[in-house]
């Protein structure tokens, strides 16, 4: 009889991160090529996931030459994907498909400059130790009402197995008497997602060509068709978020912090 050690011993995964790079972006335009700090703000997200131990390889999937020129000038590795792909998903899993060696792929966004290798490891680790689990993704505490309220903060709630319930624009949980003391419960009670995937390959592969479902377009959540397909999302928690570039505002405060 194999011993409870043996049985709880992880299985090791290659993997590999892919990052979706878009140029054109509505509230931003050609974010990703911004150089304000000396590089572009590609080439910071690149060089961000490289601190992570765990993935053999980087690759940006991207749909314009420019952002293509500005990888290969840097030294990094950039992959042409179609015009025609709807989403960051879609552009992950077009590359996914000829990495057939790889088990998971990590999808980073091409705005998140300032997302640690740690929580990288942490998203892959996620799936060594959930063997039944097809994709796994972080969350933050919320601590401050105004970001509850917010819309573009998106929310989920978990299980005590650290699974994703749902998630939502809306706050959830919906406290129906509201108390301050709500944002400083620890376990915290709410959770703000980190926009940050880890996908076993042929789930994501699958997810590609899987119709987007009702609550995903309510919502405008990808995430949700992963739920509405039935399939498990890990959650794990980290201390900090992982700041996108959305806004003119957003990119002028990480250029002060990085040039500072």
């Amino acid at each position: 009889m194999q011993s409870s050690s043996a049985r709880s011993l992880k299985v090791r995964l290659s993997s590999a991160v892919v990052i979706p790079a878009r140029l054109h972006s509505s509230r931003l335009p050609k974010k990703l090529l911004l150089a304000e700090t000396g590089k572009p703000l590609i080439q910071h997200t690149y060089e961000a996931t490289l601190a992570a131990t765990h993935p053999s390889s980087v690759i940006v999937a991207t749909d314009h030459d420019s952002i293509m020129q500005a990888v290969n000038g840097f030294g990094g590795t950039a992959k042409m994907t179609s015009v025609s792909c709807a989403s960051g998903t879609d552009r992950v899993a077009e590359i996914a498909r000829d990495l057939s060696d790889i088990d998971v792929i990590v999808n980073v966004q091409g705005d998140e400059p300032e997302i640690s290798g740690t929580a990288i490891d942490q998203l892959v680790y996620l799936l060594e130790s959930n063997p039944a689990v097809s994709m796994a993704t972080l969350a933050t505490p919320i601590r401050d009402r105004a970001k509850l309220d917010d819309p573009a903060c998106v929310k989920v709630v978990c299980n005590e197995q650290n699974q994703a319930l749902y998630f939502s624009r809306s706050m959830i949980p919906f406290a129906r008497e509201w108390n301050d003391d709500l944002l400083l419960q620890n376990p915290p009670l709410f959770l703000q997602h980190v926009g940050i995937y880890a996908y076993r390959r042929d789930f994501l592969l699958r997810l590609a060509e899987t119709p987007v479902s009702t609550l995903e377009s309510v919502e405008n959540l990808e995430q949700l068709r992963v739920l509405s397909m039935g399939e498990t999302i890990a959650v794990g928690v980290i201390d900090e978020p992982s700041i996108g570039i959305d806004t003119p505002e957003d990119y002028a405060l990480f250029v002060s912090k990085t040039t500072s």
